[in-house]
């Protein structure tokens, strides 16, 4: 009996410790993964002491050898704290980085990221945020050709030697902006690999593209990939990285043909700059972690410059703007040397937009070029309306007219179809539209909820006109939803966009005139007939540049209340708007432009290339200059004035409408790349001082940047704004500051300086020495004392000009909140 009842007693405590466990163990998997980005004490290979020795005086072993030894070290480091703090099968080791920051990327849940962050010998624990991407005549509107370019020998050697790494969706090796051609400077410093695989076959590799890897174990690990699109190579299948490689490095004079129409020739801003491609983002999906590791072997392959028009879409949540996983890494790489171009973002013209928040990386905005595309329809009454369109002109070379007709007009009487706007006013489905009535017509079809909500598209209307045979489109604005942005899209039939609420009520006005109905509203006669002419020719006339209204806007802010931060972002502008790039004719994402070799796109993307490019330029003709030396160069003999003498627009809100813009909209001005290779003055900053800035910031724990950074807040700046950027931002200046800033003479020889300021609103700026004669390679500090004369309730903007004896002229943009002390 006593035996039975010990048996009954061990059989439910059994039970019960299988239940607890398999409860345990099931809410422990019911917990949704992540991807988390580890930063981990500990130098990475390009800071390790052993690994930067060419000799070590203890072991008689090669550098190669020491850095190998301590790439295995972390390594093991790596697996061994992952193994010996998280339970097994409770996650995926994603990436480890090694070269210019220690730590890894996990694929786990949030009660294991949880024990990461209080382990021993980690720093930061940060939630991947993901990644997105920032969605050609720009050599002559930057007067290359007859600049740089002819300089450094002509297009057949500008950027020659210098290896512009491009993190993106990966690059399309088939195409001629990509070809091999000779080369004369071989590529000691580099010394990347190349990967194989769908599409990217051996010989990909050809010399003009050096490296291509690619990095998808974040991007696995977060979606199930498309095997018909996200290739696992260095494949682009999407379009976006080869188009923003081929403005950066593509070759020089390659036929820009589209649809059978010749569009001129592209370039690339440095024509002959080697091409190392690490694809981090793919058509489902992009993380950081993807990203974090293609910057960290770009840096250990020894690029001169990293590009990068991918990045995260909103700042971290618990950190610091600068503090987060991603600008670590751009903070380590411009340690190693190797100059930054990061996107500014497309969320203008909202302020405070920018997601380029770091002084050690370069923040381009976007601007258009004076080039137009013109489209216009001719309506039989002889009314000419301007649109957009980038088509040929319908049949007779716009000069004969065809029927016009409403798309809600045409819809079927019997049809049984939804009575939704994609069916009556949208031309999405063509079962809808009766083919007798629209055959050989020109559409109207209406920009109404789907095209308002993102559920309706131009591919839609396309494949509805080809299907039924129309002559052509128009796509009206609808009074409901206000004017729509349009930019030109190379159209397969002739068609045109009418973005103006106004312009499109002409063209209805017009159409009822000409149309007769019956008493319930039936169409008994179309009337009406129009003719659209030719989009595709370039006009070269126009304010420019204007910035444009999807660019990203400052001011800089420091953490997610928008605090704002003492740092002028963005840095730069270049043209980012309607740009000729290289395109994959897979066009994963672009239906529209599945088949094409070359796209005509706008956005962040687009511009920072163009930095990137020009940065190979001033790197190819100053070889020993920093980052520092580049990015102040690149700044100081920037221009705020457009083609027509007058200070630089912006788009706003409104559409079709300009305001004055400012230092928040383009930075330090329009890029001039012919002056930046010789700008005179330098104003340089070195890795210490960016830990000094860290240092001083406001309200600062300095534990927390020896936490994330590893350095000790052991000097720090009076004022973050001492920080020597070729620029000076201070967020609420009560009273009085003094800001120092230190010029070094880059030229070749010694040249006398004469200062001018222009205070901002609210404040007298005196500079000192007011000139001073300064040596080659001599340095001259400048004490720049600000004082309030009048609160103001928002930033000020103003200038220093330094003008030197022998023709340059070197300008540091002033913006200051004066507030009462």
């Amino acid at each position: 009996m006593a035996k039975m009842s010990a048996a009954c007693i061990v059989l439910p405590s059994l039970f019960i410790f299988i239940f607890i466990f398999f409860v345990s163990t099931t809410c422990c998997s019911q917990e949704e993964r992540s991807i988390y980005l580890v930063l981990l004490r500990g130098d990475p290979i390009a800071f390790h002491e052993d690994s930067q020795n060419e000799d070590s005086s203890r072991i008689h072993v090669s550098r190669k050898a020491l850095i190998k030894a301590h790439e295995k070290h972390l390594l093991a480091y790596h697996d061994m704290l992952l193994q010996t703090t998280l339970e097994n099968g409770s996650y995926n080791k994603l990436h480890s980085f090694k070269y210019i920051i220690n730590g890894f990327s996990v694929h786990t849940t949030p009660s294991q990221a949880k024990k990461l962050r209080g382990t021993p010998g980690v720093k930061l624990v940060e939630k991947d945020r993901g990644v997105k991407m920032m969605t050609t005549y720009t050599p002559e509107f930057l007067h290359l050709p007859k600049g740089i370019w002819a300089q450094e020998g002509g297009e057949e050697n500008a950027g020659d030697g210098i290896v512009i790494g491009v993190i993106d969706s990966g690059i399309n090796p088939h195409h001629p902006s990509f070809a091999y051609q000779s080369f004369k400077s071989n590529l000691s410093h580099f010394s990347g690999a190349c990967e194989t695989g769908p599409n990217f076959p051996p010989g990909s590799c050809n010399g003009k593209i050096v490296s291509a890897k690619y990095f998808s174990a974040g991007a696995e690990a977060m979606a199930t990939l498309n095997a018909s699109v996200d290739f696992l190579s260095p494949f682009d299948a999407d379009g976006h990285g080869s188009h923003v490689a081929s403005i950066a490095a593509g070759n020089a004079g390659v036929p820009v043909v589209v649809n059978g129409f010749f569009y001129g020739r592209a370039s690339g801003m440095a024509p002959r700059a080697r091409i190392a491609v690490y694809k981090a983002i793919y058509p489902s999906v992009g993380t950081l972690a993807d990203v974090v590791a293609a910057i960290d072997q770009a840096v250990l392959d020894g690029v001169d410059i990293i590009s990068l028009s991918v990045g995260p879409n909103e700042p971290t949540e618990d950190t610091l703007t600068f503090l987060n996983m991603f600008d670590i890494s751009l903070l380590f790489a411009r340690k190693a040397g190797v100059f930054v171009v990061q996107a500014a973002g497309n969320k203008g013209p909202t302020s405070s937009t920018v997601v380029s928040f770091s002084p050690w990386s370069v923040g381009v905005a976007a601007c258009n070029t004076n080039r137009r595309y013109r489209a216009s329809i001719l309506l039989l009454n002889g009314q000419i309306v301007d649109g957009v369109g980038l088509s040929g002109p319908s049949f007779g070379n716009g000069t004969v007219f065809h029927k016009l007709v409403l798309a809600k007009d045409a819809v079927k009487t019997n049809g049984t179809f939804p009575n939704t706007p994609e069916y009556i006013e949208e031309c999405q489905h063509p079962e809808a539209l009766d083919p007798t009535k629209v055959f050989g017509s020109v559409i109207i079809c209406n920009f109404s909820e789907g095209f308002s909500n993102g559920t309706s598209t131009l591919d839609a209307i396309i494949a509805t006109a080809k299907a039924l045979r129309f002559e052509g489109f128009i796509l009206t604005a609808n009074p409901n939803y206000g004017d729509y942005i349009a930019e030109p899209i190379p159209f397969a039939i002739s068609s045109i966009l009418i973005p103006s609420v106004a312009d499109s009520k002409a063209i209805l006005k017009y159409y009822e005139e000409w149309t007769k109905r019956d008493e319930n509203g039936t169409v008994k006669e179309f009337g009406a007939a129009a003719a659209i002419g030719e989009g595709r020719v370039a006009s070269f006339k126009g304010r420019s540049p204007v910035v444009s209204r999807f660019s990203s806007r400052g001011p800089d802010f420091i953490d997610t209340k928008r605090s704002p931060a003492d740092v002028l972002k963005p840095d730069i502008l270049a043209p980012g708007h309607q740009i000729w790039g290289a395109w994959s004719p897979n066009s994963a994402l672009q239906p529209m432009l599945t088949g094409h070799s070359f796209a005509l796109l706008s956005g962040t993307s687009m511009a920072a290339p163009h930095v990137a490019g020009i940065a190979a330029l001033i790197k190819q003709h100053n070889p020993s200059w920093t980052p520092s030396m580049i990015a102040s160069a690149i700044s100081t003999t920037s221009t705020k004035y457009d083609n027509l003498g007058d200070p630089m627009m912006a788009e706003g809100f409104e559409v079709n409408t300009l305001h004055p813009s400012t230092p928040f909209e383009y930075g330090a001005g329009i890029v001039n790349p012919n002056r930046a290779i010789r700008p005179g003055l330098v104003l340089s900053s070195d890795y210490e001082d960016f830990i000094s800035f860290l240092c001083s910031l406001p309200n600062i724990d300095a534990s927390t940047i020896t936490t994330a950074i590893g350095e000790n807040c052991s000097s720090s700046f009076d004022y973050p704004s001492n920080l020597n950027l070729p620029s000076v931002t201070i967020s609420a200046l009560k009273g009085s500051i003094c800001v120092k800033r230190s010029v070094m003479n880059v030229g070749n020889n010694t040249e006398t300086y004469l200062g001018s300021v222009l205070s901002p609103n609210g404040t007298t700026v005196n500079l000192n020495p007011t000139w001073f004669t300064i040596s080659p390679l001599g340095t001259q500090d400048l004490e720049i004392q600000i004082n309030v004369t009048q609160p103001m309730e928002d930033f000020s903007f103003g200038e220093i000009v330094l003008t030197g004896s022998l023709d340059h002229i070197v300008r540091i943009t002033l913006s200051v909140v004066p507030v009462s002390a």
